[in-house]
């Protein structure tokens, strides 16, 4: 089998999110964390993981000049491309689909806003994409989770054993995900993931046991946890 670091891997980092929820109006990428917009932070990891040049940025259209000269200032030299985003995630990263280059094998996919993925989650992810053709980061769910009706009412109680709770990265061959994108817009089938997508093609998603320190910030209290975690 092809060793991973021979791979081509190119990362796709959405990152069109407005920052409403978190009372910001600018892209939740470009709030500041600890002296540096969010997006940094995001990029540092996948720069640990060697995962960062050549890295996509898809960002909102107006405020595509904010975010070169953010790229610029924090990562001198280093080639980016940047993609205009849309206002759903899916149509987002088709954007950065369409930007890829054409030698690329896998096709790494992180959230701008979670900016504490562990470099091994990375390394081990394309390993696992490598062999199976997807892989995700995910955390074992430690609550029991209650499926409820459509009145409020507990319908149903699943296994927790078997449930995990969705992170990125998500890694996948670069046909895989190019053909689960193609086929999710001729069905007009939408997911808020990029594993699940690739799953409906048939291909095996591997499940690569991250932690709950990958989240992703998304509340105000998250934002404040990760100005604690940051600022250490």
């Amino acid at each position: 089998m092809t060793s991973s670091t021979a791979l081509k891997t190119q990362s796709i980092v959405p990152a069109a999110g407005m920052g409403a929820r978190l009372g910001a109006d600018l892209p939740k990428a470009l709030i500041p964390i600890a002296g540096r917009p969010l997006l940094a932070h995001t990029l540092d990891r996948l720069r640990e993981a060697g995962v960062m040049d050549e890295a996509i940025i898809v960002a909102p259209a107006s405020f595509r000049d904010h975010v070169a000269r953010m790229l610029e200032e924090a990562f001198p030299g280093h080639a980016f491309t940047l993609a205009d985003g849309a206002e759903e995630r899916q149509a987002s990263v088709a954007c950065g689909l369409a930007a890829l280059a054409e030698d690329t094998q896998l096709v790494l996919i992180h959230d701008a806003a979670r900016p504490f993925v562990e470099p091994a989650v990375i390394r081990d992810g394309i390993e696992a994409a490598w062999r199976w053709g997807g892989a995700t980061a995910a955390t074992r769910c430690v609550d029991t989770i209650l499926v409820g009706d459509g009145e409020g009412f507990l319908e149903a109680t699943p296994d927790r054993s078997r449930l995990w709770a969705c992170q990125t990265p998500q890694i996948f061959r670069k046909e895989v995900i190019v053909r689960a994108h193609d086929l999710a817009a001729r069905e007009g089938y939408f997911a808020t993931d990029d594993a699940t997508l690739a799953r409906r093609t048939g291909t095996p998603v591997k499940l690569i046991e991250s932690s709950p320190a990958n989240f992703k910030i998304t509340t105000p209290n998250d934002l404040a946890m990760a100005q604690r975690l940051l600022s250490v």
